[in-house]
């Protein structure tokens, strides 16, 4: 592996080698788990090494690939349970991508810590520098590492063969072998890493882009400058600046010296840009932050997670710090915490009157101070659902006020009072929502009815059949103290009715519904709470009958302009992959300005333009295998689905492929017509038919309309946790028409 100039420095080169020569660490699962493991890179310093104490030849390996983050110190409950034992600067987590989990390590001196955790550092920033090229033959060549069992750097036609099975690809024996013997440069009957490579490329080369550039080329070798600008404007609907744009296309993605230098694209640049980000089905320009972000909060969806803390289900899952690191990395801007009275005068999060495990409200704190703002700078809401004793609501508010410091915000932005503030103006602030005694009150502690979450889950819950015939349940009040009190930011408030809510509601007042009764109200009154919607913040979460911790659907509570609508971020599905596509733009700063519809003069909204949206969908590449069916290759369709006003929520798939997960060709045209572009989501998904039993799910990959770039596009996958399946992809053509 060639090792970019990130990793030129002198003390890089020398933690590199230690890496290599390979040392002991302590890998660390509780307190009274500790065990040394020999840890060491390989050489084509890709891959990490590992073997038990008790091992004596065979190591497991992991790919650096595979590593997500490094973080110092103690950063895992693991290493914080032995933080007595281990300093902190010996310590240290390797965080997998996917469902992983995390890899707690304490070396014998900071020193040797500090090796591994720069070391990986700088492999991990080399591998996010390289080009897509270089990325799929890194790729190639990792599959080739697995296929080499004896590890002598060669496999022959057989091994090659079962190679290609594992990584989905079913092809003529013939016609493999014609190409196999062609890649043996050295006439060994082997193939080695390089020439392993040059052999699957040939075995996967596309026609179905080697035509198009054909039919775009002058000379049928290559585009010119002018070849390549008729291609941006006809196909990619590029008007002004295709030409700059060309040359641009041309000095980025053009592997040969001499056609750059002719502003010329051979076919190999071409598919170099058309896998790129930039030929990619998301619009580049709305990656990055490009909305209004000085209106009030209202006017914005939020990124937002219900009992934060949970890893699994609802009821005897354990809670985690990780499970709020995840979710604040992935850009969530409103995270839950559930209070209760714990041991020693320390209060504790967990979900009350269940098994969950319970973790330390400093720590969650601790947590949320050191990630607020890695993944944004906008300010971060923290839902408080509070059960402590005065005593321990004192400690809360101690806590508050010295983990948090100046982000901490108290009070409103001076001479704001009409409205709330706006995301920019509360850049890098942290604000607290829950109970808070009247300010009628001059008393150290008042009391305050006890309607919150919980109460309203008791309504959904099976145990709901034994209260009242009205339904009711008999509200109880509880004491807060004036201390804590005063630092919430957001009031949470009982809702009455939307009437209600006109007359006598303050911008900075909150109300909670679950999902039932927000979807209760949106089909009642459905113009009132969109109204509603464009002065006060709503927050809506799973029922409570919701114990395996399932989603509901958010588009229909986006549909409302509902700011706040929680989902458990720990389950996979299509709930979240909604919820990832939408806030995906906007610099994934987990808040997304509502239409204009939903905030300004919504009762006048009407459908005004149709958007035809046919969409052709050609061909796959690489698909992944699925691990429960080992030896079988993959029949892939692909389902595209549209999420958004009921006018506009549709499905179509296309057939299915008979063993093929490498090059898949459909060449079927799906047509959609969309009514209300701003609030439309699309969610495209591969799965393996079975004609005996559900599908099963390979990838997917999910978009607001409006970032939708038309014309030839890559689709690239992702997995049921949202991480990327590369170099997985489907390839479509796409043309939107107003009508």
């Amino acid at each position: 592996m060639a090792i970019s100039h990130s990793l030129a420095g002198e003390q890089d080169h020398q933690n590199l080698e230690a890496m290599k020569a390979g040392m002991f660490l302590r890998k660390v699962k509780s307190r009274m788990w500790k065990r040394p493991r020999h840890y060491k890179l390989q050489e084509d310093c890709k891959t990490i090494a590992y073997k038990s104490s008790w091992a004596i030849n065979s190591y497991s390996t992991f790919s650096i690939s595979d590593v997500e983050d490094v973080r110092e110190g103690h950063q895992s409950e693991a290493l914080l349970n032995v933080a007595d034992e281990f300093p902190a600067d010996r310590c240290f987590t390797l965080v997998f991508r996917g469902r992983r989990g995390n890899l707690d390590l304490v070396a014998d001196s900071a020193k040797e810590a500090q090796a591994w955790i720069r070391g990986i550092r700088a492999l991990m920033e080399n591998m996010e520098n390289m080009d897509e090229s270089t990325k799929l033959d890194h790729w190639i060549s990792d599959w080739f590492l697995k296929a080499d069992l004896n590890k002598d750097g060669r496999i022959n036609f057989k091994e090659a063969k079962k190679l290609l099975k594992m990584m989905n690809v079913d092809m003529n024996e013939e016609h493999a072998c014609c190409l196999f013997i062609t890649a043996d440069k050295s006439e060994s009957g082997t193939l080695e890493d390089q020439e392993f490579v040059e052999f699957y490329k040939m075995l996967t080369e596309r026609t179905e882009v080697l035509d198009l550039f054909q039919d775009y080329s002058s000379d049928g070798q290559s585009l010119s400058q002018c070849d390549l600008e008729e291609f941006l404007r006809e196909e990619q609907l590029e008007g002004e600046g295709s030409n700059e744009h060309a040359l641009q296309l041309i000095d980025r993605y053009e592997p040969s010296d001499t056609a750059r230098k002719n502003h010329s694209m051979s076919v190999d640049g071409f598919l170099m840009y058309l896998v790129s980000c930039e030929g990619s089905i998301f619009n580049p320009e709305r990656r990055g932050l490009f909305q209004d972000m000085s209106q009030p909060l209202a006017h914005y969806y939020i990124s937002s997670s219900h009992n934060t803390y949970l890893m699994e289900d609802q009821l005897k899952g354990p809670s985690s710090i990780e499970a709020y690191i995840q979710a604040l990395k992935r850009g969530c801007r409103c995270v839950e915490v559930d209070c209760w009275n714990g041991s020693n005068g320390e209060p504790v999060v967990y979900h009350g009157h269940t098994l969950t495990s319970k973790i330390l409200f400093k720590d969650v704190i601790t947590t949320i101070a050191n990630y607020a703002f890695k993944a944004s700078e906008y300010p971060l809401i923290v839902s408080i659902e509070n059960h402590c004793s005065i005593e321990q609501q004192e400690v809360m508010a101690r806590y508050f006020r010295d983990i948090l410091g100046d982000m901490l915000l108290t009070n409103t932005v001076d001479g704001v009072s009409s409205e709330l503030p706006s995301p920019e103006a509360l850049k890098r602030k942290i604000l607290l929502k829950g109970k808070k005694i009247g300010n009628d009150s001059e008393s150290p502690t008042g009391e305050v009815s006890d309607e919150d979450e919980a109460a309203e889950m008791n309504k959904d819950s099976p145990a709901s059949e034994s209260l009242p015939t009205d339904g009711k349940v008999p509200k109880s009040k509880q004491n807060l103290c004036r201390e804590l009190s005063d630092l919430m930011f957001c009031k949470s408030i009982h809702f009455h009715s939307f009437e209600h809510s006109r007359m006598s509601a303050k911008p900075d007042e909150m109300s909670s519904f679950s999902e039932s009764k927000a979807r209760k109200y949106s089909k009642e009154a459905g113009s009132d709470f969109v109204l509603h919607n464009t002065r006060q913040l709503t927050r809506v979460y799973p029922s409570g009958i919701r114990t395996d911790s399932s989603n509901y659907c958010p588009v229909d509570m986006w549909n409302m302009g509902c700011q706040i609508v929680a989902l458990n971020f720990q389950t996979a599905g299509m709930e979240m992959d909604l919820n990832d596509g939408l806030f995906t733009q906007n610099g994934c700063s987990g808040y997304i300005l509502k239409p204009e519809i939903l905030y300004y003069h919504p009762l006048q909204f009407s459908v005004k333009v149709l958007n035809m949206f046919p969409l052709q969908v050609i061909s796959g590449q690489q698909l992944p295998k699925l691990k429960q069916k080992e030896w079988s290759i993959v029949d892939p369709l692909v389902r595209v689905e549209v999420y958004g006003v009921s006018l506009d929520q549709a499905k179509q798939e296309t057939k299915y492929i008979d063993n093929n997960g490498f090059n898949p060709r459909w060449n079927e045209t799906l047509k959609f017509t969309i009514h209300t572009p701003e609030l439309a989501l699309v969610r495209f998904v591969v799965e393996d038919y079975d004609k005996a039993s559900r599908n099963d799910f390979i990838g997917q990959y999910t978009l607001p309309f409006t970032c939708i770039q038309p014309g030839y596009r890559h689709v690239h996958l992702l997995s049921k946790d949202g991480t990327s399946l590369h170099p997985s992809s489907i390839y479509v053509h796409i043309k939107i028409t107003q009508l």
